[in-house]
């Protein structure tokens, strides 16, 4: 633990100071970022909803001869996009109606290092977690969400929790359907941010990617994910691809 507290202090995901929300803007708080909308609600402005997705990846691997580069385009600067996206809509009163809690808009680094940025946030939270409604995390393990719309979402894993029926009430608002964990065996619940938030008791909620497309055959989806598993996943062809929509 000592040293993986050490790594935190050398990349500097540590030094940050709690600020207060100011409404219309959004901040960044040290190498690992952070934004900000204030709720709407007064009587609800100090709930907190955290939105995550780790922007780190694994860097550059020497032992490779030509590109070393792990770009890290799907795992998982596409959900870092979506975040981002979520971020602006949030602070856009003209995109969006005014959400009545607070959010925050958490992009934790070290993830590939053992959930070190969000476990070091849960222990040392800005809000306190008596007032974190839940948390809800991005990660598609996958480079399915680069290809176009599908009628289902998968949630990683079962919370003990009302958030997994409020989650199949919006994607029936959606016209979608949940669909089940389709690789528990694999362990991904407890391989992603939103762990170090359910081990604290914050009801989190971890998202992937779909696997039916609209559009295209039966299959295509798992064919998708197969192949990005195979061969792209943590490698240096984890990059942006033309045929990404």
């Amino acid at each position: 633990h000592h040293g993986e507290m050490d790594y935190m202090h050398r990349h500097g995901a540590m030094r940050w100071q709690p600020q207060a929300l100011v409404p219309g803007t959004l901040r960044i708080l040290s190498a690992r970022m952070d934004y900000g909308t204030p709720g709407a609600d007064p009587q609800r402005r100090n709930e907190y909803l955290i939105y995550s997705a780790h922007w780190d990846a694994f860097g550059r691997n020497l032992a490779l001869t030509g590109d070393q580069i792990l770009n890290g385009a799907a795992d998982n600067a596409t959900a870092v996009g979506m975040l981002l996206e979520l971020a602006r809509a949030a602070a856009t009163p003209s995109v969006s109606q005014p959400w009545p809690r607070s959010s925050l808009f958490f992009f934790p680094t070290a993830e590939e290092k053992g959930l070190l940025g969000s476990r070091y946030y849960a222990e040392h939270p800005l809000y306190p977690l008596s007032q974190t409604l839940a948390n809800i995390n991005l990660e598609p393990l996958d480079s399915n969400n680069a290809y176009g719309l599908t009628r289902d979402i998968e949630v990683v894993g079962n919370n003990p929790s009302t958030i997994d029926e409020l989650g199949r009430a919006v994607a029936a608002e959606q016209g979608r359907v949940i669909r089940a964990d389709t690789d528990a065996e694999k362990g991904y619940y407890y391989r992603s941010d939103h762990f170090e938030f359910a081990k604290v008791g914050v009801p989190a909620y971890f998202t992937r990617s779909g696997l039916d497309f609209i559009g295209q055959p039966e299959g295509y989806g798992l064919k998708l994910r197969a192949d990005y598993l195979a061969n792209d996943y943590h490698k240096v062809t984890d990059a942006v691809r033309s045929d990404w929509t």
